[in-house]
């Protein structure tokens, strides 16, 4: 499996965004990754537009019950070896996780490898964060 892994791996990590009814905060700091300050795609990360594509998925804000059906389609759509990272603290619980819409914490609706906490995390934090899903694959 971990040739799998190696073998998969020795191009670009290519990552997938989802908004899961986030506020904004943690989609504005993934976007500051991409300026010239942070510049994440000189390590080879590079941002897509399609799951089919992607190795990792970066998942923002709390699950409601309108997303989480469609969060289960974007996991199955996304092509493995496949690594979930949860983004700021909405996805792992917050605030909101009483709430009559919100239906719980994301890894009751997928598996979630990395956890990056924080409201919202520093971009050295999420760098930080997908080094660490590269030395655990």
């Amino acid at each position: 499996m971990k040739r799998l892994f190696r073998w998969a791996l020795k191009r670009s990590l290519y990552v997938y965004h989802v908004g899961a009814s986030a506020c904004n905060n943690c989609d504005i700091e993934i976007l500051d990754l991409l300026t010239p300050k942070f510049d994440v795609e000189r390590f080879g990360i590079v941002l897509v537009g399609s799951p089919r594509h992607a190795d990792v998925l970066l998942v923002t804000g709390a699950v409601n019950k309108l997303i989480a059906p469609r969060l289960r389609e974007v996991y199955e759509a996304t092509p493995n070896p496949k690594v979930v990272v949860a983004i700021g603290t909405c996805p792992s619980g917050n605030i909101f996780q009483d709430s009559y819409n919100v239906v719980g914490p994301l890894d009751k609706i997928i598996p979630v490898d990395i956890y990056i906490p924080g409201c919202p995390p520093k971009p050295e934090a999420m760098i930080a964060g997908i080094v660490k899903v590269l030395e655990k694959l």
